[in-house]
């Protein structure tokens, strides 16, 4: 059974601030703020970022890598793309010492395993694969075959928008962009040779997400292949804030949220 383990002295934290430590064989991010101290393991169950080196605002902590929130006091994972909690660890204050306890009730979280690997399926689809750099040309969709095209032109309708646009997938999340929730508004006008301009406000869920870019080409690159579409413009909006609630239920069963 674990006890308390000595970890640093009060005075080696700011106020706010944090600190990386190993208890037990384990590695822990030791918090302070408010004259309090918080303890979690150093894991972003999202991908395994060091939530050690996060960015800390008043009880929630948020990784580095793809800003997912945590609240320090509990590990409760708070936006996405976290979907699951961290640890938490019980620490004390003994005069001017910080001691820890390992909680051995709470399963450290699993060590992030890779994307699986697509299928020839998957591969025609954008982001099927984790991939959180440059956007590659070669994730887009394939183009349509104009000789089976399911739609004339000129039947272009904000249905049809959001209905092709299921098609781009968020490559941290592998849920297509609409059931996230993450088209705000089409705007759709007339454009020349009966053709249809089609403008986009698209949000991420979060600021820092790294795949905007990725998920704006694909987006561009699929209503373009519509048949009497003109001009794909996608604008990025973060006001209101992206929250899991704009999730269909379909995406919520996907990500295992109830």
């Amino acid at each position: 059974m674990s006890d308390f383990t000595r970890v640093a002295k009060s005075t080696d934290l700011t106020d706010p601030g944090q600190m990386l430590a190993e208890v037990d064989d384990r590695i822990v991010v030791l918090m302070r703020v408010g004259g309090e101290f918080f303890c979690l393991d150093d894991v972003c169950t999202h991908d395994g970022g060091p939530l050690s080196e996060g960015t800390l605002d008043d009880h929630t902590i948020a990784c580095p890598r793809h800003g997912a929130k945590f609240d320090i006091t509990s590990g409760k994972a708070l936006t996405m793309p976290a979907t699951e909690d961290t640890v938490a660890h019980e620490v004390q204050i003994r005069g001017d010492e910080v001691w820890v306890k390992i909680n051995e009730s709470g399963a450290p979280p699993a060590a992030p395993s890779p994307p699986p690997a697509a299928t020839p399926a998957e591969e025609k689809r954008p982001g099927s694969t984790h991939d959180t750099g440059p956007w590659d040309p070669k994730s887009a969709p394939k183009p349509a075959d104009s000789s089976t095209a399911p739609y004339a032109a000129g039947s272009i309708s904000e249905d049809l928008v959001r209905e092709e646009l299921k098609k781009v997938i968020d490559p941290e999340l592998f849920v297509n962009i609409v059931d996230l929730g993450l088209i705000y508004n089409v705007d759709l006008a007339p454009a020349a040779e009966g053709k249809t301009d089609c403008k986009i406000d698209m949000t991420m869920t979060s600021p820092m997400c790294p795949a905007g870019p990725q998920m704006i080409q694909n987006s561009k690159q699929v209503l373009g292949q519509l048949p009497g579409m003109g001009n794909v413009e996608v604008k990025i909006v973060l006001d209101p804030p992206w929250t899991p609630d704009k999730m269909t239920q379909e995406a919520r069963d996907q990500l295992g949220i109830f």
